[in-house]
């Protein structure tokens, strides 16, 4: 029984005077927001669902709010503006249980502020929940509204970093796809300059046309001396000048052939046989097309992000302004005392087992 009250109903009693004497009364203050996009959240939703099924996936905005709200720098922002060390350090040392010592540093008021913020966060919906204690109700207040402004502060700043990352990989594009054209239409106009000629297919045409000039020509001459060779003797002078012209426009037909497929430049060719010129003409022409398909379409994706980066395209919706409480909640002095006396009961019971044992067994 001595044992029972000093290890039970003397901390219970001293636990109790303390709750209702000593320790000053919170007030709490809730807010409540989640981070919304104005992107269409179909194709999100189903790259998502993809993500998830590959076991990969990446950190929302809200996980990152959610980690930002419990850092160093949340905590010393918020003290900037509402002066936590000088509130939670005012009481001291007559509620040392639940106020700050003044000599906190910022480490020891980040863990403090554990203590006096607890969050909730929903993951599946990315709603967060903050609420805050303070030993009035207005300091409260202040540190649920600077926790929500800081927190639009920092989703502002990541709406920038996409929207400058957007910007520069954008300009970044146009400016590789603006090199890839300069340097197709550079190379098609060196193989004109090269080759003097525009468009070999419409020079192969030309030259077609003149083939097809001598054939008729020939045809003619072919018909001339057949009629000629009927009329007159074999010895016949303008029989043998028939034949002459005849031989003649095969000749040139034969040279204009292989003009297609050597390198002679004596009847007029380009030193290049013409299936080689055609298959690196239509290369040529076929990147210039390709590399002006990709500068418009850089264009237009300079267009977008530039219209993107226009608007806020991520922003903090709050479902919960910060309320400001009427009267003290905490601390829960009731709740606090019971689960005091069961921990005490529990570790006297414990050791009055461990008593007993040792004595049965000596």
């Amino acid at each position: 029984m001595i044992s029972f009250v000093a290890l039970v109903l003397a901390p219970l009693l001293a636990v109790m005077i303390y709750l209702w004497t000593f320790a000053e009364d919170q007030y709490a203050s809730t807010a409540g927001f989640t981070v919304r996009s104005q992107e269409s959240s179909g194709a999100n939703d189903l790259l998502g669902g993809l993500a998830q099924f590959a076991g990969t996936s990446s950190a929302s905005d809200s996980d990152i709010l959610y980690e930002f709200i419990q850092s160093q720098e949340m905590v010393a922002a918020v003290d900037a503006a509402v002066d936590l060390q000088g509130h939670y350090s005012a009481l001291w040392p007559r509620d040392w249980v639940f106020a700050l010592w003044p000599e906190a540093s910022l480490e020891d008021l980040t863990w403090y502020w554990q203590r006096i913020v607890g969050i909730s966060f929903d993951s599946g919906s990315g709603l967060i929940e903050v609420q805050a204690l303070a030993f009035d109700a207005a300091t409260a207040q202040a540190i649920t509204k600077a926790i929500v402004a800081e927190s639009q502060t920092r989703i502002n700043a990541l709406n920038e970093q996409a929207r400058a990352d957007a910007m520069r990989y954008a300009r970044a594009d146009l400016d590789e796809a603006l090199e890839r054209l300069k340097d197709a239409r550079q190379s098609l106009t060196s193989f004109r300059t090269r080759t003097r000629i525009v468009d070999p297919e419409a020079d192969i045409q030309g030259r077609m046309g003149v083939m097809n000039n001598l054939q008729q020509q020939l045809a003619e001459a072919l018909i001339q001396y057949d009629l000629l060779r009927g009329t007159v003797t074999a010895a016949d002078p303008r029989l043998t000048k028939a034949q002459q012209h005849i031989d003649v426009i095969r000749d040139r037909i034969n040279i204009e052939r292989q003009t297609f497929t050597s390198n002679n430049t004596d009847t007029g060719g380009v030193g290049e046989d013409y299936p080689s010129l055609i298959a690196e003409f239509e290369r040529l022409t076929v990147d210039r097309e390709y590399a002006e398909e990709s500068y418009r379409a850089a264009l237009t994706a300079l267009e977008v992000a530039r219209d993107d980066a226009a608007r806020q395209s991520r922003y903090l919706a709050t479902y919960i302004n910060p309320t400001r409480a009427t009267e003290p909640e905490y601390p829960r002095r009731a709740v606090l005392a019971a689960l005091a006396g069961l921990f005490l009961l529990l570790t006297w019971s414990i050791l009055a087992l461990i008593y007993y044992s040792i004595r049965d067994r000596s």
